[in-house]
């Protein structure tokens, strides 16, 4: 057997030491369970502690009251429900819209069922996200309805805006809050009044909303007045915020049902509105006397919901234009009558987008088409009778989608609970990424160096 050379020995020593070094596998950089993002497990949530009086409190208080709400007329709830832990939310069309607040606190309660797309963590140092349990469009109704007439945006006297006051101070006082600015926290503000006062304080947020309508007002400076611009473009952001449904208030109309529908196109609502709903106004006056097309002046109580159910199961397309905000719970009592939505909005944001395509049951015209004489009638006449089929059979399809009581869709033999709440928690999940992206990037900021949110996005 032959010997190595002698400068061999050190020399091949010295390779493997090399590789050794160079080709070892190298460990992941430590990464705390906050940081490390798993796509595929559920939410981790925690809910912040607010007495019961900020949430089911309010409608203990709402189930008292005697007098009628002084905004709408011919209207009552149903029979005072008996005392309970959870007492149901009103049916007064004016709430229920918004009442997303209410299903969401329900399903962190219920969050063990094994579909759920969240689970509840009893440390906040465990959680992705912290939920403020307080009914934020409830407090703002009631004081709008019950309380003195003009007070609202005051604050002496204002019953919402102490609690308001009393939500932000023990919120921002918690540990959880300084650990991210607040970054990863969740208000549902749905109605575009709620948390009036205070919205600069928790802009930072995940802000639940059903549109940003509530966050423009008409820019003066505009030769027209009538258009939009963000009062704050720090306080809502499509990257960080989620649109979520209202709360249809027609019942649901299934596929097996659809019968002939000899109106063309429906609409039923106040004509007058503000901000966008200046188009509203132009466009009844273009259609008002069209063949086949119906523009009916409605208001939210019994005998308009009548009227509503009758009208959007009757006609083939339902009319969706601006009002005081680019979107109403109009649209969603369209999908759940199977008429198809036709929206004339230029600045329309919808839920779930990215998740679902709208394009495949809905229809969106510009408002300057949408303004042209006869184009918009001669445009739906155009549209096929399979076109119209397949549009209503994909209305079907998501009707599940918008629904916050999934017990109504179980009871109607739709086996699946996935839901509206479901999905606003898989879209909360799908912006974590930039969300602790950006309470990393705080966290390294030299002390006493300020940097200005913005959200300068679409």
């Amino acid at each position: 057997m032959k010997r190595l050379p002698v400068l061999a020995v050190p020399v091949l020593l010295l390779l493997l030491s090399l590789s050794f070094f160079l080709f070892r596998p190298t460990s992941p950089p430590v990464l705390s369970s906050r940081q490390a993002f798993e796509p595929d497990r559920r939410l981790r949530a925690y809910v912040a502690d607010l007495p019961r009086a900020l949430n089911y409190g309010l409608l203990d208080r709402y189930w008292s009251l005697r007098a009628a709400d002084s905004r709408i007329q011919a209207w009552s709830d149903p029979d005072h429900p008996p005392p309970h832990d959870h007492p149901p939310y009103p049916e007064n069309p004016l709430i229920k819209q918004y009442s997303a607040e209410y299903w969401l606190l329900a399903s962190l309660r219920a969050a063990a069922t094994a579909t759920a797309a969240v689970r509840v963590v009893a440390d906040w140092r465990e959680a992705d996200v912290v939920f403020v349990p307080f009914f934020a469009t409830l407090s703002a109704e009631m004081e709008l309805g019950w309380g003195t007439k003009g007070a609202f945006r005051k604050k002496d006297g204002n019953e919402d805006y102490r609690r308001q006051r009393e939500v932000v101070d023990r919120v921002t006082s918690h540990p959880a809050w300084r650990r991210s600015g607040g970054r990863d926290h969740i208000f549902v503000l749905t109605d575009p009044v709620a948390m009036w006062h205070v919205r600069a304080e928790i802009a930072p947020a995940i802000l639940l909303v059903v549109d940003f309508g509530g966050w423009y007002k008409l820019d003066s400076k505009s030769a027209s007045r009538n258009s939009s611009r963000m009062i704050q473009h720090t306080q809502v952001s499509l990257l960080k915020d989620v649109i979520v449904p209202y709360t249809h208030l027609l019942p649901t109309f299934l596929l097996s049902e659809n019968k002939d529908r000899p109106t063309l196109l429906y609409f039923k609502g106040a004509k007058h509105r503000h901000r966008g709903g200046l188009v509203r106004e132009k466009l009844w006056d273009l259609l008002d006397n069209e063949l086949d097309v119906i523009m009916e002046e409605g208001f939210p109580n019994a005998t308009g919901r009548e009227q509503s159910i009758k009208g959007m199961r009757t006609s083939e397309f339902c009319l969706h234009p601006s009002g005081d905000t680019p979107t109403s719970c109009r649209l969603f009592d369209a999908i759940a009558s199977l008429c198809i939505p036709v929206i004339v909005s230029d600045e329309v944001e919808l839920p779930f987008e990215g998740i679902i395509d709208y394009t495949e049951f809905l229809i969106f015209v510009s408002v300057s088409n949408a303004m042209r004489p006869k184009w918009l009638t001669s445009y739906l006449r155009n549209i096929s009778k399979q076109q119209k089929d397949e549009f209503r059979r994909n209305l079907a399809r998501v009707q599940p989608i918008f629904e916050y009581d999934t017990s109504y869709s179980m009871s109607r033999g739709s086996s699946s609970i996935d839901g509206a709440v479901n999905h606003i928690w898989k879209k909360i999940h799908h912006k974590l990424p930039m969300i602790q992206e950006a309470i990393i990037r705080e966290k390294r900021k030299p002390e006493g160096v300020s940097i200005p949110l913005r959200c300068h996005c679409t």
